[in-house]
């Protein structure tokens, strides 16, 4: 049976590295997108290629850059010729008080985490299938939690949920659109807060604790999958339960 393609954004570490292990895992071949980290984009690749028999494609590309996007796309298409999944993972967040937000801050908020989504969406979808599947990562900031020190990463969260919406529509009946929004995710950013912060933000969470990186990566992994096909323009939050 031939091999299904995800092409994962922001794959060399955090969520999107354990969706690249979970999809591998699964007998995708896997392109793994990564912008700066070339050293950890590598050793995934090696980790996958150790543990699964599975092809491993890492491509540098600047998702602020639209032909480097196009190029990107490319390069895919002429090593394995289609692109079932597209997860839309990369993203950014420039944490400071409203005061000092910049123009260029809020910026390249929106080129990473919503402009690059939808030109990447738009051009994948050129070599999509039906029964292919785009996933945006969002986060529960653009549902109802609110952080005015991260109002451009806010506004472009719920801005991917937006984009899903429409491109749901646009992409019916072949392409499915959805989107997770996780909450307090344990990655390597977030393990570097104080660890009084964390204490008072897992008690805020009915299960007590930030997500692990594989655990948001499952829910991807399953609105990818055929399990999923019934499916579409959701937005499927991953946050462990808020309390009231």
């Amino acid at each position: 049976m031939e091999r299904k393609v995800v092409l994962i954004t922001g794959a060399s570490r955090g969520i999107g590295a354990a969706c690249a292990i979970k999809f591998a895992s699964n007998n995708y071949d896997v392109v793994i997108n990564y912008n700066t980290g070339v050293n950890e984009a590598n050793e995934l690749k090696e980790y996958i290629l150790e543990k699964y028999d599975v092809n491993v494609l890492t491509i540098k590309a600047n998702l602020t850059n639209e032909e480097e996007i196009m190029s990107m796309v490319k390069e895919i298409i002429d090593t394995f010729g289609k692109i079932d999944v597209l997860v839309n993972n990369a993203g950014i967040a420039i944490d400071c008080t409203v005061e000092d937000k910049t123009k260029e801050n809020f910026i390249k908020t929106l080129d990473i985490n919503l402009i690059g989504p939808f030109l990447l969406s738009r051009e994948c979808s050129k070599y999509m299938s039906k029964g292919s599947s785009i996933i945006n990562v969002s986060s529960t900031n653009g549902i109802d939690t609110y952080y005015p020190y991260s109002l451009d990463y806010d506004a472009s969260k719920a801005g991917i949920i937006s984009l899903t919406n429409n491109l749901s529509q646009v992409y019916a009946p072949n392409i499915r659109v959805n989107a997770v929004a996780p909450g307090w995710v344990m990655t390597d950013m977030n393990k570097e807060l104080d660890s009084e912060y964390i204490k008072e933000e897992s008690s805020k969470i009915l299960v007590e604790r930030f997500a692990e990186p594989g655990e948001i990566a499952n829910v991807i992994y399953f609105l990818a999958s055929d399990e999923a096909s019934y499916i579409n323009n959701s937005v499927i939050r991953v946050d462990g339960g808020k309390k009231c």
